[in-house]
């Protein structure tokens, strides 16, 4: 791989800060620089405190820093990582100053998870839709209402602000950062080597549909979802299920039309089309071979299927999320 210039990536550490939000976008770049095999790494990774003194994570883990706020040198991109103390500490209005002025300079600048609560005291997200975590979402809106929360999103971009959903989600925007600065193959070899079992598009939901339908499920139902999930290329006939759950076929159609929302049939076609969309993204296996795991009939009633729900054809998903040939 060509020699590319240098990104310098300054994370901002506090006390309180959730770990995960630092080191897991911080193993995405570490990652891609391995992959270039370049003698002069891709990404600098600067952990900068208020003062440069270690922080201590909201885990009990001391982090120590490269920088202060004094001392920081240029950035090219500068990640707010989140956790409690996003939320509960009183930032000094030099804090926020510096990052106000230094995110302004930057070609890039994110949020993860409630570091959207520091982000947003500096003005720069009025007007702007941006993401949280779900669970922090309605406290976001209430204490910043001149910013639009979209709690669905894991991630959102708008010009050269990102923000991201909890946790796990910091990944995928540094996913999408080195899809920016190296190309897509680049962002799925790294993907790979994380093992991450998608590399998931910003406006993906924070929970996946498996996971939604759980949350919904209760009594006989609180188990099928997870497993129509895990069997999608079997016989899902509403006689199966509703043997599976000791009902009648009658009686299940009613029962699963009123816990989930939806009828079977259509349920069903989501889990599969769900499935299908993981394989296509991380795999290069045939699409009709991948229509037949997922449980369709044919590979024509699965494209159907696909760009009726995707808004988008198979092959076109798989290019613009995994940079495989069609």
């Amino acid at each position: 791989m060509a020699q590319r210039r240098r990104h310098r990536i300054g994370y901002f550490a506090f006390d309180g800060m959730q770990a995960l939000d630092l080191f897991g976008p911080l193993e995405a770049f570490q990652e891609a620089n391995e992959l270039t095999g370049a003698k002069r790494a891709v990404y600098e990774n600067i952990i900068i405190s208020p003062d440069g003194a270690a922080v201590l994570s909201s885990s009990g883990v001391s982090i120590s820093a490269h920088a202060s706020l004094e001392n920081c040198p240029p950035l090219d991109t500068l990640i707010i990582p989140g956790g409690a103390g996003a939320r509960a500490t009183a930032f000094s209005s030099a804090v926020i100053s510096w990052l106000k002025k230094r995110a302004a300079r930057v070609r890039r600048v994110g949020s993860i998870c409630t570091g959207l609560f520091i982000l947003a005291q500096t003005g720069m997200l009025n007007g702007r839709q941006v993401t949280t975590h779900w669970r922090h979402a309605d406290e976001a809106a209430e204490r910043f209402p001149e910013i639009t929360i979209i709690a669905d999103d894991l991630y959102l971009r708008d010009g050269k602000i990102f923000t991201t959903a909890g946790v796990t989600a910091g990944i995928d925007m540094a996913l999408a950062l080195i899809e920016d600065d190296l190309g897509p193959s680049a962002a799925l070899e790294v993907a790979r080597r994380l093992v991450v079992f998608v590399r998931r598009p910003g406006d993906q939901r924070q929970y996946s549909s498996a996971l939604q339908r759980q949350a919904k499920a209760s009594g006989e139902f609180a188990d099928l979802a997870a497993w129509i999930a895990d069997n999608v290329a079997g016989d899902l006939s509403s006689e199966t299920l509703a043997e599976r759950v000791g009902l009648s076929e009658r009686q299940f159609r009613r029962r699963f039309s009123e816990t989930f929302g939806e009828t079977p049939t259509r349920h069903i076609e989501r889990m599969r089309i769900e499935a299908a969309s993981g394989w296509l993204a991380n795999e290069t296996r045939a699409i009709e071979e991948i229509a037949l795991d997922a449980g369709f009939a044919s590979a024509d009633s699965f494209r159907r299927s696909f760009e009726r729900l995707r808004g988008v054809t198979p092959s076109e998903y798989r290019h613009r999320f995994s940079g495989a040939a069609s």
